[in-house]
């Protein structure tokens, strides 16, 4: 059926909304619709549903198919369908649990109507010769096939029954809000607006090339689909209504992040110029040369620096492709410029590996690194903010403690963001408005161990330009990785010893499904004691998150040293570990990791020349989700190549850790699903923005609304 002949389908049920001294608009407040008072108001609330708009975009989960009548012979089990005959029986039935069971037939067949709950009323209704028609799903019970609380009504004898005209939507609902009564409000705002009144911010000529029916179409079809509509296809959200909403929804995404980058190109930035002695001196200690993707990367990133618009520049690489160099050559650039710098790391751990590294690399140029994190002494803080705030130090590295309050610089001029998926926009911009002097804001470099296809960071970085270190340094060898169930964790800790005595190192990384620190502590602590008993002929070292900040310190320098020779930890070593003789990395229950996750903590190891094992414990049995995870470590050890893979199996959300940064989540896009409408998002977004720049607030605030996290620059 042609999309532009079902906008005027309507249902026959619903009713007049009746008058209004006002026309309906997507911006009317659903409290002033018939029928919608101060406790349905609430729990429309809970959903977000606050406007007519909200109405309109709530889209269905699923759908049911009561269009057709379907003969009781014909009934599947595990599929729903509208049945109609008459009762035949109806009686009260003991047991655990006393039901109401009525028989039900149409001359084909027969079924058993089930209730649990029913009252009195229910059974006068659902006597012996009634006519009944029923929607439910059919399943196999003690009697024969049974439907278990179905919708039902009874039909009158003399009112013919009318089935429905369109598929029957199945919306997400809160607690106390019922599917009729959300079906009955969207419906009335359907046939009240009309398509003249659902407002289309995106010109059809924009879509011609694309194949996307209007908004209007899109959503009359999604709320009132056809009885011939393809439910596998819609089920995919691949069906071209679908992709016209999914491609808004992108569109609005991708044009918020341009207003920011907009907004952050009419800001100054300090011209972060130099002759670069501190560069030469720096590469001069270097025990290795610098590939040709770090050199490349790097020239782009200091010729970014030495203009006066702010670098806003995301640097992608592999885990230990070298990119904390790259970093150190941007902040001597800033520091020999006469301006300060910063990096901002998500962990305490990672933090401190970095302090430590820029330490030991700018010590023969007399530069001093601050620390600057949450677990300090007030007077340590209170001495480091008034270094900092009057010049003395010209780099500070810590975590999100660089942005708090109370934290100033004397003229911040370059920020650097590690493991930025950790953060997220708002947090970085936080960083960097403490280095804002009215219209001038620092430089800020982006770095991510986490790749993202090119694609995807086009819509979920559009604010930033992008650079990739796609080149291991020479002499890298890959980890070999194996897969074992935790039965043969014996085999696993003789192997622990066995490399041990041959001098070399290992980690032993205990994970838990919980977020708590103090559950990820305990079995840290279990594992630990439990190896030491195991291997008492090894110096075994603890750390976790809940550990003072010098106790981890004393316990990462003894492992450094090689004083110990096995290090437990939880999943805080993922980054900035470096220690080149540990060749040997054990991951417990590594089913409860992403592939991305699994990776880094992979990358801790074969950072020498000795060959390396990573040793992926599980916890049978596996899902099919886990076993492709674990079997794609094992395949590869190309980064890129992991992280596509991990994004088709988590979703972008998780890859891009939406749920600590606030990445906003989308309603209707997929960004691994509808990947192919991105190159489109960004050429209409180019002409859109040109041609129509007053729409563009319009479309954002449709999508993004108050959760629009592009906010003012």
């Amino acid at each position: 059926m042609p999309l532009s002949t079902l906008t005027s389908e309507k249902s026959n049920s619903i009713e007049s909304r009746g008058s209004r001294h006002s026309p309906l608009t997507l911006a009317t407040p659903v409290t002033t619709l018939k029928g919608v008072g101060p406790s349905l108001a609430n729990r429309l609330a809970r959903l977000g549903l606050c406007k007519v708009q909200d109405l309109l975009f709530h889209l269905p989960q699923r759908y049911q198919d009561r269009t057709r009548v379907a003969p009781i012979s014909l009934l599947q089990k595990g599929r729903e369908a509208l049945i109609e005959g008459e009762i035949q029986l109806c009686e009260l039935r003991p047991g655990r649990r006393q039901s109401l069971l009525c028989s039900l037939s149409d001359r084909t067949g027969k079924i058993f109507l089930r209730f649990f709950h029913f009252s009195a009323w229910q059974q006068n209704l659902l006597t012996p010769g009634a006519r009944v028609r029923c929607f439910g799903e059919p399943r196999q019970g003690a009697a024969g096939l049974e439907m278990v609380h179905p919708d039902y009504h009874r039909l009158s004898e003399d009112r013919p029954a009318v089935t429905e005209a369109y598929l029957t939507p199945v919306y997400p609902v809160t607690e106390g809000l019922r599917q009729s009564s959300l079906r009955d409000l969207i419906q009335g705002v359907l046939k009240d607006l009309g398509e003249e009144g659902i407002i289309d911010h995106v010109p059809s000529g924009f879509l011609a090339g694309i194949g996307l029916p209007t908004l209007s179409e899109a959503l009359m079809y999604l709320h009132q689909p056809p009885p011939d509509a393809p439910l596998d296809l819609l089920a995919e959200g691949k069906h071209p209504v679908q992709q016209r909403l999914a491609f808004e929804e992108l569109l609005a995404h991708h044009l918020s992040l341009r207003q920011l980058r907009l907004r952050t190109s009419c800001l100054q930035a300090p011209l972060l110029s130099s002759e670069g002695r501190l560069q030469q001196r720096f590469l001069a200690t270097l025990p290795f040369p610098l590939t040709a993707a770090q050199s490349q990367v790097a020239q782009e990133i200091l010729a970014d620096m030495a203009q006066e618009s702010p670098m806003q520049r995301l640097l992608q690489g592999d885990v230990g492709s070298g990119k904390t160099v790259v970093a150190a050559l941007a902040i001597l650039q800033a520091v020999e410029a006469g301006y300060q710098a910063v990096l901002m790391a998500p962990t305490e751990l990672l933090a401190e590996q970095h302090l430590r590294v820029l330490q030991d690399w700018f010590c023969p140029s007399d530069i001093k690194v601050e620390w600057l994190a949450a677990k300090r002494t007030a007077k340590a803080r209170r001495e480091s903010l008034e270094r900092l705030e009057g010049g003395e130090t010209a780099v500070a590295v810590g975590t999100h403690a660089l942005f708090q309050e109370g934290v100033n610089f004397h003229n911040l001029g370059l920020v650097v963001v590690d493991e930025q998926h950790r953060f997220g926009v708002e947090q970085r911009l936080a960083l960097r408005e403490k280095g804002r002097y009215g219209n001038s804001c620092p430089h800020q470099l982006i770095m991510t161990a986490t790749p993202i296809p090119r694609t995807l960071a086009m819509t979920a970085y559009a604010d930033l330009d992008t650079s990739v270190i796609d080149q291991l340094p020479p002499g890298r060898i890959p980890v070999a990785t194996a897969v074992a169930s935790d039965r043969r964790r014996d085999e696993v800790v003789a192997r622990v010893r066995w490399a041990c005595r041959a001098g070399r190192q290992a980690y032993w990384v205990c994970t838990l499904i919980e977020e708590s620190d103090s559950l990820q502590a305990q079995a840290a602590e279990e594992s630990a004691a439990e190896l030491a008993e195991a291997l008492p002929e090894l110096r075994i070292g603890l750390i976790h998150g809940r550990m003072k900040t010098q106790e981890k310190e004393r316990t990462m320098a003894a492992f450094k040293s090689g004083i110990l020779h096995l290090l437990v930890a939880t999943t805080v070593i993922e980054v900035g570990v470096d220690v080149p003789n540990a060749s040997l990395m054990i991951i417990e229950n590594a089913e409860r990791l992403g592939l991305s996750q699994l990776h880094q903590l992979r990358g801790r190891v074969g950072r020498g020349a000795a060959d390396s094992y990573c040793v992926l414990l599980y916890h049978g049995p596996l899902s099919e989700l886990s076993r492709a995870r674990l079997a794609c470590l094992r395949a590869t050890n190309d980064g890129f190549e992991i992280a596509r893979r991990d994004l088709e199996l988590r979703g972008p959300g998780e890859v891009l850790g939406t749920r600590q940064t606030g990445l906003p989540q989308y309603r209707v896009a997929n960004l691994m699903r509808d990947q192919e409408l991105l190159v489109s998002v960004g050429q209409v977004a180019d002409r859109f923005q040109q041609r129509y720049p007053a729409q563009v607030a319009s479309l954002i605030s449709r999508w993004l609304g108050e959760e629009n996290r592009y906010g003012e620059v």
